[in-house]
């Protein structure tokens, strides 16, 4: 099954904590059904200090399931991601306008 949501995409989130964050997909995890978004699900991870590295408390963006995140398109409305076939490649589009993502 082709990929709905893929890296570089804009997002808003629909459900959770962060429920109408807007943010930008930094990875997908196709196997766990999650991706990574900027600046959505932060936890606070701790760090042990090194000689490099100053310790203590950092925020880090944590994985999302897909189905809680909803794609983004020009207009900045959400919308469904739809696919069709443009002479041999397959392409996404949004439903909304119609428009290529």
């Amino acid at each position: 099954m082709a990929a709905k949501l893929r890296k570089g995409d804009k997002v808003r989130v629909l459900a959770g904590k962060d429920k109408g964050k807007e943010g930008e997909i930094l990875q997908v995890f196709p196997a766990k059904g999650k991706a990574l978004v900027e600046g959505i699900n932060i936890a606070i991870r701790h760090v042990k200090q090194s000689q490099s590295t100053q310790g203590g408390r950092v925020p880090k963006a944590m994985p999302i399931q897909i189905s809680n995140l909803a794609l983004m398109d020009t207009d900045g409305k959400v919308t469904k991601v739809g696919f069709r076939l443009d002479g041999d490649s397959k392409i996404r589009f949004a439903k909304t306008t119609g428009e290529p993502i």
